[in-house]
């Protein structure tokens, strides 16, 4: 009878020990799983954060060389050879709408205006001083982009349009310096010209103010 006990006893403690290693072998395998999966999500994570800051770095430098790129048909002038006095005698400017020159004391308010009537160069001429970027159009223009062009100028300081019968291109942007000539307002190059310009490097007087001037709307 103690043998055949004893034989129970070796058994079940047996059994138990079986069952010890096959729980030890589980916790290792499911350790090893955990730490498997655990190290491909970070190295997952790793590549991504790499890859976004890759993206982020390629579209700054994308940024950087459109900004510093010119836009495409824009026309220069030697910022130099512009005048920049302050008279308060007429001004004839050797292209319409001016990009710069001697000008009027008071400024024409750029803070987004719209004017739908012409208004005078030689305030808008100071607006162009400050970093402002002119809008015009002619009797051409279509009325949807001129609504368009509205609409885009309401929503930005620094800029203010106003139309120019005189003027040649149907849509100018002009800055100082710079003018652009476009046949409609949903040409790419309109954003591309605001962007650049609007309180660009070409401004003779950065943070001078486009309020406080002007407003003959």
């Amino acid at each position: 009878m103690a043998s055949r006990n004893s034989e129970t006893n070796s058994s079940r403690q047996a059994r138990i020990a079986e069952m010890r290693r096959a729980d030890q072998s589980r916790d290792r395998r499911n350790k090893a799983i955990a730490i498997t999966a655990s190290a491909a999500i970070v190295t997952g994570l790793i590549g991504f954060g790499a890859w976004v800051m890759i993206d982020q770095q390629n579209k700054k430098e994308a940024e950087e060389a459109a900004l510093k790129a010119p836009v495409a048909g824009e026309q220069s002038w030697d910022a130099k050879k512009l005048g920049r006095k302050h008279v308060e005698t007429p001004v004839k400017y050797e292209m319409t709408p001016p990009v710069g020159g001697d000008h009027n004391p008071r400024w024409m308010n750029c803070n987004g205006d719209v004017y739908k009537n012409p208004i005078p160069e030689i305030n808008a001429v100071h607006s162009l001083e400050h970093g402002a970027v002119w809008v015009t159009y002619n009797e051409k223009a279509a009325p949807a982009d001129v609504e368009k062009l509205a609409a885009t100028v309401s929503k930005r300081p620094y800029t203010l349009m106003s139309p120019v019968k005189e003027q040649a291109g149907t849509i100018m942007l002009s800055a100082w310096g710079k003018q652009l000539t476009v046949d409609k307002a949903d040409d790419a190059r309109v954003a591309a010209f605001l962007t650049k310009y609007v309180t660009g490097p070409q401004t003779p007087e950065p943070g001078a103010a486009c309020t406080n001037g002007l407003a003959d709307k």
